[in-house]
C-alpha cells in the first residue's frame, strides 16, 4: 500500500530474516505480545500502525478488536509472510527510521522490534509524525541488560576461537527506562509509563533451541564465518551457558524487556 508508507530497504543492521524459521520456531516472540495489546486496548474503528510487525500475528489480533491496522516492517521476507498469513490485512515494507504516512494514526504499537532500530531518535520522530494529536505510543522491546549473559558468552567464544570481536558493535539497541524516556520527552511526548523487567523465556526446539535462536537473531555476530567454524563457536557458547540456562531439556533465554507508553499531546 504505497500511499501509506515510504518504501525502504533492509534493516540497518543487515540482519537477514528467515520468516519460515521465525514462524515455526520462535512463536514465543509474538505470543508474549498479547499483554502489550491489552495495554494498547485497541478500539473499533481506530487507525493503528504496527511498527515492526514481523509476520503479522499481532497485527491480526489488533484487527480482530475492530481496529483499522497497517503493519510495516523493513524485512521483505517478513512482509511477504505476513501477507500470506493474513491476505486481507495491509502490510508494507518500510524502515522505522524513515517511514512516512499520509494519514495520522490514533496509536502506534510495537512489539519486539525497536531494539533492532539503532537510530532511536529518528524512529521516535517518525512515530510522533505518524500520530494524530492525542495519539498514543505503546511498545515493548529489549531493555538494558537484555540477553547479557548470552552476548558475553558469544564474545568470549569468538575471542577463544581467534576471531576478532568488536564489543562496541552490537546489532541491538537496549536502553534503560531513563534513557528512552528522555528521548521520548525530548521529542515532545508525555511519557506516562515505563517498566524494565526480567522475563526468562523458554526457547522452542529443545536441545536445538539456543542454536536456532542464534541462527535467527544473532547471525550478525558471525558474519563471513564458514559453517564449520560457526558450528564450533555455537557449541562453545552452548557449553558456557548450559549450566545456568539449560533445564529439563529446554534452553531459557535471559530476556529483559522494556515496556513504555507515551502520548502526543492533544494540543
Amino acid at each position: 500500500m504505497e500511499e501509506e508508507t515510504a518504501r525502504n530497504g533492509r534493516a540497518a543492521t543487515g540482519q537477514q530474516w528467515d520468516a519460515n524459521l521465525y514462524d515455526s520456531s520462535h512463536a514465543f516472540v509474538w505470543k508474549h505480545g498479547a499483554s502489550v495489546i491489552e495495554l494498547l486496548a485497541p478500539q473499533p474503528g481506530e487507525r493503528i500502525l504496527d511498527l515492526g510487525c514481523g509476520t503479522g500475528h499481532l497485527t491480526a489480533q489488533i484487527a480482530a478488536a475492530g481496529a483499522q491496522v497497517v503493519g510495516i516492517d523493513s524485512a521483505p521476507s517478513m512482509i511477504a509472510q505476513a501477507r500470506a498469513n493474513y491476505p486481507v490485512l495491509k502490510f508494507e515494507i518500510a524502515d522505522g527510521a524513515s517511514f512516512v504516512v499520509q494519514q495520522p494514526f490514533a496509536a502506534v504499537f510495537s512489539n519486539a522490534a525497536l531494539h533492532w532500530m539503532r537510530e532511536p531518535v529518528r524512529v521516535i520522530e517518525r512515530v510522533w509524525q505518524a500520530l494524530a494529536p492525542g495519539g498514543r505510543f505503546v511498545a515493548e522491546f529489549g531493555g538494558k541488560g537484555n540477553m547479557k549473559p548470552l552476548i558475553e558468552a558469544a564474545y568470549v567464544a569468538l575471542e577463544a576461537a581467534g576471531v576478532p570481536a568488536n564489543r562496541d558493535a552490537s546489532p541491538w539497541y537496549f536502553p534503560s527506562i531513563a534513557e528512552y524516556g528522555a528521548l521520548l520527552e525530548g521529542q515532545g511526548f508525555v511519557f506516562t509509563f515505563g517498566a524494565l523487567f526480567d522475563r526468562p523465556t523458554p526457547l522452542e526446539e529443545g536441545e536445538q533451541g539456543l542454536q536456532r535462536w542464534l541462527t535467527m537473531f544473532g547471525r550478525s555476530f558471525f558474519t563471513h564465518l564458514p559453517a564449520e567454524r560457526y558450528n564450533q563457536i555455537v557449541a562453545d557458547i552452548e557449553a558456557r551457558l548450559r549450566p545456568q540456562y539449560y533445564r529439563d531439556g529446554t534452553w531459557i533465554a535471559p530476556y529483559r524487556r522494556l515496556r513504555v507508553v507515551a502520548s502526543r499531546p492533544a494540543t
